[in-house]
């Protein structure tokens, strides 16, 4: 059971789970495709904002054995969240039936807000492999550190398309308090640099 559980292949089914009863839903009946709007951007939220959590945690518990092993699974976290956003894209554009509606709605912070994010989201995703990284040496991480806007975007793309602050807050908080304790403590290890109480 211990080497099926560090398998990257199971922890790929596991990232996989909730987009199956989601696919055969709509393959079954394609009229339920709004339904699942939401959901499938939930699930690539939630996704990025644990991916983007495990470096903060690591540094404020270093020694946790499960984040260490999280951290090694970054990588398919921020994979499974670009493709849930893809999904979530798709599923989209299946729900409008056409260009023109599309077009039409496309002004609204709502809408805008979450195109620009899967843009970004597209090189984010494209990426995240060994090759890659190897190809584009320095920029990759440069590349990377887009998905802080990306994360904005999505956040503000949430709480505009609901209409309601709770749910989106309740997601994106703990993220944004982890990252503001990263800043400040890099800030307060730069020699000759101190941070006041």
């Amino acid at each position: 059971m211990g080497r099926a559980f560090s398998s990257k292949y199971f922890f790929w089914a596991v990232l996989a789970l909730p987009a199956i009863p989601m696919l055969v839903t709509v393959a079954s009946d394609p009229g339920k495709v709004e339904g699942l709007l939401h959901p499938t951007g939930e699930f690539a939220a939630r996704f990025m904002i644990i991916a983007m959590m495990i470096t903060p945690l690591r540094m404020m518990f270093p020694k946790a054995g499960w984040l260490n092993w999280l951290m090694r699974r970054r990588r398919p976290l921020g994979v499974a969240a670009f493709l849930y956003a893809l999904l979530h894209t798709v599923f989209y554009i299946v729900d409008s039936g056409a260009l023109q509606p599309m077009f039409e709605e496309f002004s609204r912070p709502g809408i805008w807000t979450g195109w620009l994010a899967f843009a970004i989201f597209i090189p984010l995703g494209l990426t995240s492999n060994n090759a890659s990284q190897r190809w584009l040496l320095a920029g990759w991480k440069t590349l990377q550190r887009f998905v802080y806007p990306a994360a904005v975007l999505t956040l503000l793309h949430w709480i505009f398309v609901r209409n309601n602050l709770g749910p989106a807050l309740v997601h994106f908080i703990p993220l944004a308090a982890l990252e503001a304790w990263r800043i400040w403590k890099s800030l307060s290890n730069r020699p000759g640099q101190r941070i006041a109480a």
